[in-house]
């Protein structure tokens, strides 16, 4: 007969985050440029590039009510971070659609 030893063993997971430099431009220039007739294609790109920078939260979440004064930190900061979010994914989108100026 064998006899097992069993040991236990006391393993914690550590998550690290690490901060990449990803420029918008790098980004914006693999999306195909809107052209009024590939919005299928263009939108789906533009919708995962702006997650994977996690710009995506103001096509996630209506545009939110006014901070006040009576507004909690909480509140100002999701504001805060929508209208970061909201203000760059148009520009993004503005990059990749090509405006005729007739």
């Amino acid at each position: 007969m064998f006899s097992f030893m069993s040991q236990s063993i006391n393993v914690r997971h550590v998550l690290i985050a690490v901060s990449v430099p990803v420029s918008l431009h790098s980004h914006a220039s693999s999306v195909p440029v809107f052209n009024g007739l590939n919005f299928p294609d263009w939108s789906e790109q533009v919708q995962f590039h702006l997650g994977v920078l996690d710009l995506d939260l103001a096509f996630q979440v209506e545009k939110l009510a006014a901070i006040t004064d009576a507004s909690s930190n909480e509140e100002k900061a999701h504001y805060k971070a929508w209208a970061r979010s909201n203000r760059l994914s148009l520009m993004f989108m503005r990059k990749n659609a090509k405006i005729s100026k007739e």
